[in-house]
């Protein structure tokens, strides 16, 4: 029998169409698996399902019976929960807090009594939370649970996991598997929507396939391989990129000695980092968001000042440099927000001069001219698909990496800081990226790789640092880096020896 039926969906916004005559099902006790680059209409359509958005046309079925979903209260009525990427707990309150938060009539909580009814329904679950700790002392991995415990507790039966693993280190990622095998044999269907294919082999019993709005179709994982998933999202097979061997490194390129620095709220976050980085080869530096790496992005960029330590790029000191000082020093950033670093009203052709003005300048005033002619050259050098003319704001999240690239690397930069240069992109525009950086490796850049994709960090990377709670935890070469050892270093176990060794217990 099926959990849910969705039947010739279509989701218009103004003259896209987002959901173009989608059909979807869900059988229940299976965990499906919803596949499609960004801007497939993967989001729109649980959305619908979960009574955010309304369809234009198209009619629902919850286990066979015709529904009309107006808000997510009637989906939770009728059994349908949903997890984010984004966290929607209240972290000054507790578990149980956060459990029957909206819920109650009246303006007392039996807390003792909802305590203990969450304790029951994480035995039951076998989901693992404390109903009395408070949400700001968790982990990632923690709250996820809490959220997942959440739904369930609302008597759920359909669960909608929207990139569920994104946060996740690999052993956190394995306990969340472990949870949804065990929920799915007592009947529990799942959602579950992903960018690594990899995930989806090992998890989803079906796998629907959307592109540019529409079902390419619907497989199950036992007639299916990663190819055909590939072809299916993108239209092509060969996909993943990953670094060819190991290359004869250069001299020290990067070198960042003991450097310290604060956060927004003044607490330290960079505790005595040190790393170097060579010409020729990718450091990649992994590690769960909020342990330090957008603090000592900003550093090596300009726009942090440390509170000790050095930063060097070649002969050259740059600690606490200006960002127009990194950048004639042969820096190049890719930074982490694409949007915050762009100007959306100025046309490609302005935002791809942003770093370089003084070069565009005759007596005084902007060259429009040679603005145009150096455009037309990125755009066609980067395969970024939109015209000069147009405004950066207009541009797919892809697109808009293809011109903060063209902007950055068309300085030949001597370094590269990628800060998760891929985040948010769709299969196509990652193996671009990855690519892109790879080349620049192969001419020989010193590249420093942040990223909270360990996939990433892992295919690229010649070594391979880990950061925990601002401190670097250890670096070994890529090829002694697995999956395990990585994961614990980033969950904080110390299992590096003093030279960057594996110790024996791993």
């Amino acid at each position: 029998m099926h959990a849910v039926q969705m039947k010739g969906i279509v989701k218009r916004f103004a003259d896209l169409t987002a959901n173009d005559n989608i059909d979807f099902d869900l059988e229940q006790g299976e965990i499906h698996a919803l596949l499609g680059e960004n801007g497939a209409g993967k989001t729109t359509l649980m959305r619908i399902l979960y009574g955010l958005y309304h369809a234009d046309e198209g009619e629902m079925l919850i286990n066979g019976t015709p529904a009309v979903i107006h808000s997510p209260k009637d989906a939770i009525r009728l059994g349908i929960g949903m997890v984010t990427q984004h966290f929607t707990l209240v972290p000054t309150l507790s578990v149980a807090e956060n459990m029957v938060l909206g819920e109650t009539g009246s303006i007392t909580v039996n807390l003792p009594d909802v305590e203990k009814k969450v304790a029951a329904a994480s035995e039951r679950f076998g989901i693992p939370v404390k109903p009395q700790a408070l949400i700001k002392h968790l982990s990632v991995g923690e709250r996820q649970r809490v959220e997942i415990l959440k739904a369930l507790y609302h008597d759920a039966r359909v669960l909608i996991l929207d990139e569920p693993t994104a946060v996740l280190v690999p052993q956190e990622v394995e306990v969340l598997f472990d949870a949804l095998v065990r929920l799915q044999n007592e009947g529990l269907s799942v959602i579950f929507i992903s960018h690594h294919l990899n995930e989806v082999m090992e998890i989803c019993d079906r796998i629907t396939v959307l592109r540019d709005g529409h079902s390419v179709g619907t497989v199950r994982k036992v007639d299916t391989n990663l190819k055909q998933l590939a072809n299916m999202m993108v239209g092509r097979e060969n996909f993943g990129v990953t670094r060819q061997g190991q290359r004869e490194k250069g001299r020290v390129e990067l070198c960042i000695q003991g450097v310290h620095a604060t956060d927004k709220k003044g607490l330290p976050s960079l505790k005595g980092v040190s790393l170097d980085v060579h010409q020729g080869e990718i450091l990649g530096l992994a590690g769960v968001s909020g342990n330090g790496q957008a603090e000592l992005s900003a550093v090596l960029c300009g726009t942090k000042k440390t509170t000790s330590g050095k930063v060097m790029v070649g002969d050259l000191n740059l600690t606490n440099a200006e960002p127009s000082a990194v950048c004639a020093a042969g820096v190049g950033r890719i930074p982490e927000d694409r949007y915050a670093n762009m100007v959306g009203e100025l046309s490609v052709a302005e935002n791809l001069v942003l770093d370089q003005l003084d070069q565009f300048v005759n007596r005084g005033i902007l060259d429009q001219e040679k603005i145009q002619e150096n455009a037309k050259k990125l755009i066609n050098e980067f395969q970024i698909k939109a015209s000069p003319g147009d405004r950066v704001r207009t541009l797919s999240g892809g697109n808009m990496q293809k011109v903060m690239l063209a902007r950055t690397l068309s300085q030949k930069p001597r370094v590269v800081i990628a800060s998760q240069p891929t985040r948010g992109l769709d299969v196509g525009a990652t193996d671009y990226v990855r690519t892109t950086l790879l080349e620049q490796r192969d001419n020989g850049a010193a590249v420093l790789l942040l990223s909270e994709d360990l996939e990433e960090i892992m295919a690229l990377s010649d070594r391979i640092a880990v950061i925990y709670a601002g401190r670097i935890m250890g670096i070994l070469p890529a090829q002694e880096a697995t999956a395990e050892k990585l994961g614990l270093m980033m969950a904080g176990a110390p299992t590096l020896d003093r030279k960057g060794g594996v110790d024996a217990e791993i």
